[in-house]
């Protein structure tokens, strides 16, 4: 494990470098000037000029990547063009709401999702299971803003049970949560029920039906326990997601996360802005994967790392 954990960790440097590079080079490629993005079509030549200049934006490119490259070894990502706020503040101030938006998402769909594959695999061919079936092709099929805007019209304005958009409490926090989680729905409740199926029909499962055990104890405690580790892969893949792409959710809800400030920095062409979110959503997403490695070792021990 330890062997596993240090290659990950040795890995992970390059992989950050390769994002640095690859995000910065696509940026400066890309069409549009963050200058005129900044002073407004109205603006004359001169000033242009001369906040190119302050900006160091007429520097050669290989430059400005070694010094930009240079403050993220330092753990500085830069200023916003925008506010002149430093963007590693921005992202500590809002991350904390796409974590949360990310956490209450997958509670959503881990309790929905499991349910509905255990309920699945346990009375196949159900009516239960056929509904819950159509309910998983319907997530997948789906847009997510599709849904977000029809949770809103329903819930928000006709209904009138939860607001429509902006945070606050829990109410605030349901309608972009539901939103986020039911793609992962469809995923986990197939993905549970395929497991749970393989895992009912095999030996030590009979033996404990022999044995008198109760059917929700054969179900829960030992079936299910042991169809985790495919569950666990879903699970960590669509946490990591949640975090690094919840952008149509936060800006659907007006959700004040990483998100929003990423699609809100793209709009203005603020390429620090852009940059130092990427790179921080990447780190993100690793370690995100890294720790989901980690805990398969806890969920099945018959997994060994070398």
């Amino acid at each position: 494990m330890k062997r596993f954990l240090a290659l990950r960790l040795a890995l992970l440097l390059p992989t950050l470098a390769g994002v640095l590079l690859v995000t910065f080079l696509l940026l400066y490629v890309a069409p549009g000037d963050p200058v005129q993005a900044m002073v407004g079509e109205r603006a004359d030549a001169a000033t242009i000029a001369r906040l190119r200049a302050e900006l160091r934006l007429d520097d050669p490119l290989p430059l400005q990547f070694v010094r930009y490259a240079g403050g993220v070894v330092q753990g500085d990502l830069g200023r916003s063009y925008i506010t002149g706020r430093p963007i590693v503040r921005d992202l500590i101030e809002r991350f904390p709401a796409t974590l949360r938006l990310a956490g209450a998402a997958m509670l959503f769909a881990t309790l929905v999702g499991v349910s509905m594959g255990v309920y699945g695999a346990w009375r196949p061919g159900s009516a239960i299971d056929r509904a819950t079936a159509l309910i998983a092709y319907a997530g997948v099929s789906f847009p997510v803003y599709w849904v977000g805007l029809l949770l809103i019209l329903v819930f928000a304005v006709q209904l009138r049970w939860l607001p429509p958009s902006g945070s606050g409490g829990i109410s605030y926090l349901v309608l972009p949560a539901i939103t986020l989680g039911m793609r992962s729905i469809a995923f986990l409740s197939r993905m549970t029920r395929a497991a749970m199926q393989e895992v009912l029909r095999s030996d030590f499962i009979r033996t404990a039906r022999a044995k008198g055990l109760g059917e929700p104890r054969v179900v829960l405690r030992h079936a299910l326990r042991n169809a985790l580790l495919p569950v666990v892969t879903v699970l960590g893949l669509d946490f990591g997601s949640y975090l690094t792409g919840s952008i149509l959710t936060e800006t659907i809800f007006s959700w004040p996360g990483v998100g929003r400030y990423v699609l809100t920095a793209i709009e203005k062409r603020d390429l620090p802005a852009v940059q130092g979110s990427i790179l921080f959503l990447s780190l993100v997403f690793v370690v995100v994967n890294l720790l989901t490695d980690l805990v398969y070792a806890k969920v099945d021990p018959r997994v060994a790392y070398e």
